[in-house]
């Protein structure tokens, strides 16, 4: 399990993060993919929560709050209730935390392999997309001005 120091979380607070990361993204043999709580997907995680570590420390103190203590240390019959009750509950520090995880689970070169991806940067390759139908830019483009000139 990555060390706490660095991310401004507790090492509590990372296992918690460590098993609903395994909830919300479980492993797969099918794919081949590990579960979001992996612990290069959870180092990637604690290493760039930056701006939303306010949010994720709410969203983990929430899920305590539920669990009656330490998420990591309950049963599997009631973590699975706590963790039903948690993401239902659709807080905005819950919609950051999933936000965090997805963002850091699909950066992974294992799970981008898996989607039949090259697991690289967009650029300097760049990725060639279809072409759409321009034509639903006109009403966008027929509208008035909604913006004022610099001087």
């Amino acid at each position: 399990m990555p060390d706490a120091s660095p991310s401004g979380l507790t090492q509590a607070q990372v296992q918690d993060l460590c098993r609903i990361a395994d909830v919300m993204i479980p492993a797969s043999t099918e794919y081949a993919v590990p579960s979001a709580g992996d612990d290069t997907i959870i180092a990637d995680i604690l290493r760039t929560l930056g701006r939303d570590l306010a949010d994720v420390r709410t969203a983990l103190t929430e899920l305590a709050s539920l669990s009656g203590g330490a998420f990591s240390a309950v049963d599997d019959t009631r973590r699975e209730a706590v963790a039903a009750t948690f993401l239902a509950s659709r807080t905005p520090a819950l919609v950051t935390l999933g936000r965090v995880v997805l963002q850091c689970y699909y950066r992974d070169d294992r799970v981008m392999r898996s989607l039949g991806l090259e697991p690289r940067p967009p650029f300097p390759l760049g990725h060639t997309l279809e072409q759409g139908d321009w034509s639903l830019l006109d009403p966008v483009r027929t509208r008035t001005k909604m913006w004022r000139d610099a001087p």
